[in-house]
């Protein structure tokens, strides 16, 4: 490894990320050392402002995409030739945790200062990016940032999402897009040579092999559904039970249908009901309305696809008396990440001589995306027992430091190229 390389590397400061993710977590803090920090929300608008002034006071450069999407750049000696990017996304689960996806970004924007700390000339820029909406808490679907940029998704298809209290999608964009007037406007899909991810792993497997660095393979499919089921509003109370169309009774239904439909002994799917909206909503009332969600994944393609076909026909016969629509929100199949790219941070964390093993990721990234357009793959480091979309989300200094260091070298790898 060249000199220069190595002095890069050294330079990653483990107390400088640890802090920039504590003032980050102030931003949307809750009881538990939780975040909640939706999409386009006030509280997002401050940490894209937290990291703007960061890279400004670096002299970086800092753009800004029709979505909202945020990338900080570190020229190379060649300005033309296509930049490596890495990066996450700010926003959080109404009930997240201090690093997912956070940390993906402020490791970028550590690895980049540590390279210019260092005065490496690397022949491509690097560029750090923070994607819009990954999480898909507020408006649905999730990952819509990096599925914008590179064209899985028009602005147009998402624009008019809506949230749980009715508010536009198109609406708290222009808000935010706002709130940074002097940031340089970008447009979507320029070139890519290549997208590195760095994210906490969000499940058990490092914590239990006793391993520092995921070496990331691929990313498993996954189909997202929103099932509606209408029904007859009536009085609690005075209403016989067999003459009802109970709405959220039939919702239950479909629920236990589906579950039973996708029970598997190995456990590998995946299968998740975490939005539910009643109407009209009160304890005195039968409901007439019910919408709620269905998340199911899968990492092989052919098994992801039976399942996701299956949804429609079960929540028919399942919902009777009531009836039910079904519309799909979010259709990804599993991905592969790029062999090159895989064994740049292998290599990468075995020079820095840090315990590592190759995983797929159970949860979906920005770099699915990504994966489309150019050469991608993923760095996984520990969280405490795998807990992730929760307040009680934990990871280390030493760990944080650490990937940052893999994700230094693996992006000063692919930026001489």
């Amino acid at each position: 490894m060249r000199e220069d390389h190595q002095d890069a590397i050294r330079r990653v400061d483990e107390t400088r990320l640890w802090q920039r993710h504590a003032q980050m977590a102030q931003i949307g803090a809750i009881p538990g050392n939780g975040v909640n920090r939706a999409a386009f929300s006030t509280e997002d608008i401050r940490a894209r402002r937290l990291l703007v002034s960061w890279a400004e006071a670096r002299n970086f450069e800092v753009s800004m995409d029709g979505i909202g999407n945020v990338f900080v750049r570190r020229p190379g000696l060649e300005p033309n030739a296509a930049p490596v990017l890495s990066g996450s996304h700010m926003d959080s689960q109404p009930r997240g945790g201090r690093f997912d996806g956070i940390y993906g970004v402020l490791a970028a924007l550590e690895a980049i200062e540590a390279i210019d700390e260092a005065g490496v000339k690397t022949r491509r820029s690097i560029e750090l990016v923070a994607w819009s909406n990954e999480e898909g808490g507020r408006f649905s679907p999730c990952t819509m940032g990096s599925a914008v940029y590179t064209g899985a998704k028009t602005l147009g298809e998402v624009a008019g999402a809506q949230d749980n209290d009715g508010v536009v999608l198109r609406d708290a964009l222009a808000e935010t897009l706002a709130a940074l007037p002097h940031v340089r406007k970008r447009e979507f899909n320029a070139p890519a040579a290549a997208y590195i991810e760095a994210h906490i792993e969000q499940g058990p497997l490092l914590e239990l092999e006793g391993k520092t660095i995921g070496v990331v393979t691929g990313i498993q499919g996954l189909r997202w559904f929103n099932v509606e089921v209408f029904g007859e509003t009536a009085h609690a109370g005075t209403t016989p039970l067999r003459v009802r169309k109970d709405a959220v009774r039939a919702a239950v239904a479909v629920i236990q249908a589906l579950a039973e439909h996708i029970r598997d002994p190995d456990d590998i799917v995946r299968f998740t009901v975490g939005r539910m909206l009643v109407t009209p909503n009160s304890s005195n009332s039968v409901a007439s309305h019910v919408l709620f969600s269905v998340d199911l994944r899968h990492p092989d393609l052919a098994t992801v696809q039976q399942l996701g076909e299956s949804v429609a026909e079960i929540a028919r016969q399942a919902a009777a008396p009531c009836t039910v629509k079904i519309t799909p929100t979010l259709h990804d199949d599993p991905c592969t990440f790029d062999a090159s790219v895989v064994a740049s941070i292998e290599n990468a964390a075995g020079r820095l001589g840090l315990a590592h093993m190759r995983l797929p990721s159970g949860a979906s990234h920005d770099a699915m995306y990504m994966s489309r357009v150019c050469p991608t793959g993923m760095i996984f480091v520990p969280c405490e027992k795998g807990v992730s979309h929760n307040e009680a989300e934990n990871a280390t200094p030493g760990d944080l430091a650490a990937g940052a260091r893999v994700l230094t070298a693996t992006l000063l790898d692919l930026a001489s190229r």
